[in-house]
């Protein structure tokens, strides 16, 4: 089965070729089979080309090793290394409690109607101030983490509902009135600042 990525060649390569032709000979698009083949070369297929290529590389931006490819990204990514459960992005990581090659865009996607592309158009700025801005220093949240992210996977889960202090603040995390971040809940997470005093763990290693 070819790859997305191969396609995509294949269709640029082929839609290329067309154009080329019909440079070097105009002549073809003198007949009905050669108009045919001029919309083909110059429409059809670079908008072809156009849609694969961006689902190709929607698809990707969801990827772990696109999130942290930026350099101001890369304590976020070893983070997720830390050996210790009480930092929540590391223990979701270490132990699969989401896909771990798409890690960072399953816990910051907004879980409610059209959240895919709000987190797409954030990723976009984020793109832009890479190379044409200056990123933030420190980087922070645009706005407070919803409860709601963490519900979407933990809400109706055994180890949540039968938590004591979940039960007792049950009505108050769903409403998100009571933060799943307040201090002395899980309130450490990232938390980079602090990785030069802490372990890591990459894995079990190979025999």
């Amino acid at each position: 089965m070819i790859s997305p990525e191969a396609l995509v060649m294949v269709l640029f390569g082929l839609s290329a070729g067309l154009i080329l032709l019909l440079v070097l000979r105009p002549a073809l698009t003198a007949n009905r089979s050669g108009k045919i083949l001029a919309f083909v070369a110059l429409l059809a297929l670079p908008i072809l080309c156009s849609f694969v290529g961006t689902s190709e590389q929607m698809d990707r931006s969801k990827q772990t090793s696109f999130c942290l490819s930026c350099h101001i990204m890369e304590p976020y990514g070893r983070s997720l290394h830390v050996d210790d459960p009480k930092y929540i992005p590391a223990a979701h990581f270490q132990n699969h409690r989401i896909p771990i090659d798409q890690a960072c865009y399953t816990c910051h996607e907004d879980y409610v109607l059209y959240g895919g592309i709000r987190a797409k158009w954030r990723g976009l700025h984020h793109v832009y101030v890479q190379y044409l801005g200056t990123p933030m220093n420190p980087i922070h949240l645009y706005v407070p983490y919803n409860n709601r992210e963490c519900l979407h996977c933990h809400l109706g889960a055994r180890s949540f509902e039968e938590s004591p202090t979940h039960s007792a603040l049950h009505d108050d995390i769903v409403s998100n009135r009571v933060s799943c971040l307040t201090s002395g809940c899980h309130d450490i997470v990232h938390n980079v600042s602090s990785l030069d005093k802490v372990k890591f763990w990459y894995g079990v290693p190979q025999k």
